[in-house]
């Protein structure tokens, strides 16, 4: 047997249906009123994100730059440590990014990412190399011997054979001293203008031409102070075991200037500098700006950026 609900019982069950049908559009309302300004919220976040990369990268780039024009170690790895902790942003916030692709990007915003991901680790590496050489410096080390301690070591070898040239210039074996002295003087002062532009080299063909002319340069002033040494009448002198003293120290200061201009990290972390990383970061900008345009062209349903609406 059927039982038929009462008039009592359908007036409540179209009053609940009634209710459950109000309830549900609320719903609908209310989330179709909040998604908008949560969606906004959620584009703002990324774009800020994207927005602090490239501050962080600027910081980085500054500091990088600031490490290899830095004229001391000190200076040189403060600035280093500066460019890493910046890149070390862009890589915490890139990865934040990424995770709220995950939740809410589009296809192509992640595609952008995983661009820029690549072209920043290229930077990454060119700035490691960068950065490494510039706090060591051996250029300015090599300038700083050259231009101090070698300078005045040549200088008191000079003086010490004006000394000897002058003091026989009246005696019978001026002939023979006169040549030798300032044929010793003159093959020091090759050598000592060599010194510059073999620091300031970046080719190592070039350096090595550089190098065989200071051989031949201080083998003649090597012979012509052996020469002056033989002769009975300076066996004893003691400015002339003075320049010998000082031509001798001054090869120890060459080799340590020689192996330090060798390793050209000044010049290196410049040239790396001005080039690779300057087209990485190019690379790099431009990839993120890319990706800041598609976030921000990222579509929201009711919202119209201040574009006015065309009529129906």
């Amino acid at each position: 047997m059927k039982i038929r609900p009462s008039s009592e019982d359908a007036l409540w069950m179209g009053a609940g249906a009634l209710i459950l049908a109000l309830v549900l559009l609320l719903v609908w309302h209310f989330r179709r009123e909040e998604n908008p300004a949560q969606q906004l919220a959620f584009k703002a976040t990324r774009v800020d994100l994207v927005g602090r990369m490239g501050l962080a990268l600027a910081r980085a780039s500054e500091a990088e730059k600031s490490a290899v024009l830095a004229i001391t170690d000190q200076e040189s790895q403060t600035f280093a440590d500066q460019a890493r902790a910046a890149t070390a942003e862009v890589d915490q916030e890139r990865q934040e990014l990424g995770k709220l692709l995950e939740k809410g990007g589009t296809a192509r915003e992640k595609e952008l990412l995983t661009q820029f991901s690549q072209v920043f680790g290229d930077l990454q590496h060119i700035d490691d190399d960068v950065l490494s050489l510039a706090v060591k410096n051996t250029n300015l080390k090599a300038y700083a011997l050259a231009f101090g301690p070698a300078a005045e070591t040549l200088a008191e070898m000079d003086a010490a054979l004006s000394r000897v040239a002058a003091k026989t210039a009246d005696s019978p074996d001026a002939r023979q001293i006169m040549p030798l002295a300032f044929g010793a003087r003159i093959a020091v002062l090759r050598i000592q203008s060599l010194l510059a532009p073999h620091i300031a080299e970046e080719s190592d063909a070039k350096m090595d031409q550089l190098e065989a002319s200071m051989r031949e340069d201080e083998r003649e002033a090597r012979e012509d102070l052996g020469a002056l040494a033989a002769l009975p009448r300076l066996a004893r002198d003691a400015d002339l075991a003075t320049a010998a003293s000082r031509f001798a120290r001054y090869g120890e200061l060459e080799t340590r200037i020689l192996a330090l201009s060798r390793e050209n990290t000044n010049v290196r972390s410049l040239a790396l500098s001005l080039n690779q990383k300057r087209k990485a970061m190019t690379v790099c900008l431009e990839s993120l700006d890319a990706l800041k345009q598609t976030l921000l062209e990222e579509p929201i349903a009711g919202v119209n950026y201040g574009r006015p609406q065309l009529p129906r």
